[in-house]
């Protein structure tokens, strides 16, 4: 749990350096996580099975937009999206990119 965290850091890390970067991994249980840097924001992409857990972070100058969606056989059992009335900063952005995979993670666990 710990190396995966680390690991995760360092992606999430590298990423806000890199601007369109890609990184994927795989968890000890089979989630397959891939985070795309997306201008000032980011989109992730949670994968076990059948199961996908999507989260995408659109930054602009005047504010930022969260789309959270989750599919099951390719039915969308959640499907929602935020409007912030300004800007993330890239810390916040890693923030919740890490709170949602985090999120995720612990359902995964918990089945």
């Amino acid at each position: 749990m710990t190396k995966l965290l680390v690991v995760m850091a360092v992606v999430v890390g590298a990423m806000s350096l890199a601007g369109e970067a890609w990184s994927s991994t795989e968890t000890d249980d089979g989630l397959q996580i891939e985070i795309t840097g997306k201008g000032a924001g980011k989109q992730v992409v949670l994968s076990q099975g059948a199961k996908e857990w999507f989260m995408l972070i659109e930054v602009t100058s005047e504010n930022a937009v969260i789309v959270k969606q989750e599919k099951d056989q390719g039915r969308y059992l959640i499907d929602e999206s935020q409007i912030h009335d300004q800007p993330m900063t890239v810390d916040e952005v890693d923030a919740a990119i890490t709170d949602y995979v985090n999120s995720v993670k612990g359902r995964v666990r918990k089945k």
